[in-house]
């Protein structure tokens, strides 16, 4: 097996793990920082394997190319919202919205292409995926664009920005591989591998984030939200 393909399983693999573990940790605890950070060097692995992999099979084009980078920025970003700023913290700003502006015009552009192609996708990919895709990175660079004109984010708004990104993060590396039933065949036995069993981990996600930012709600304190 080529070694980057392996790299990209133990990356994706422990991203699930890991960001579980976070996800479930009491908050500010930790447990959840130590986790965070396997997650985020897990997804940083499976995020620049992907694009490497991505690109050898079919260059720019191919669809994991960009989710790579996607991969990356959100992990990125919701790392650094909690994290102390340092000297060059503005530029890795200003170089984050710069890609979730490129990555969201592209995965647009991908969306209309796909509308008018048959079956209504784009290299594999269904148009409402790439426009609910590019919908989230827009929304990204919007979220980075009112930090660096008015500064670091504190209290309920600082964690939510957090949260969301990473979730998001986590749906991309539990999508990956719970969408292809291949790939969870190796894993779990027959009974797991119908299509509902297999969305199930991918919307547990989506609950655990709304669930926090729920918890967050009305400009809830760190402090509230930890206990």
């Amino acid at each position: 097996m080529h070694t980057l393909l392996q790299l990209h399983i133990l990356g994706g693999g422990l991203a699930i793990v890991a960001g579980g573990a976070a996800l479930a940790a009491t908050k500010g605890g930790a447990l959840h920082r130590k986790s965070g950070i396997v997650f985020v060097c897990a997804m940083l692995t499976m995020g620049a394997t992907a694009s490497i992999l991505a690109f050898e099979k079919g260059g720019f084009t191919h669809p994991n190319f960009l989710g790579g980078f996607t991969a990356a920025y959100f992990v990125i970003t919701g790392l650094t919202t909690v994290r102390a700023a340092l000297v060059w913290s503005r530029h890795i700003e200003v170089a984050a919205a710069l890609v979730a502006l490129l990555l969201a015009i592209v995965t647009l552009g991908r969306g209309v292409r796909a509308m008018g192609q048959p079956h209504f996708m784009f290299n594999g990919v269904p148009a409402p995926m790439l426009f609910f895709l590019g919908t989230v990175m827009a929304l990204g660079f919007v979220g980075d664009f009112r930090v660096i004109r008015a500064g670091a984010l504190r209290g309920a708004a600082r964690l939510r920005r957090h949260l969301w990104r990473m979730c998001f993060g986590l749906f991309i590396a539990a999508g990956s591989f719970f969408s292809i039933r291949e790939r969870v065949a190796k894993i779990l036995p027959e009974p797991f591998l119908s299509a509902p069993l297999r969305a199930l981990p991918i919307l547990l996600v989506f609950v655990a984030m709304f669930y926090w930012l729920w918890r967050l709600r009305s400009g809830r304190s760190a402090t509230s939200v930890a206990s």
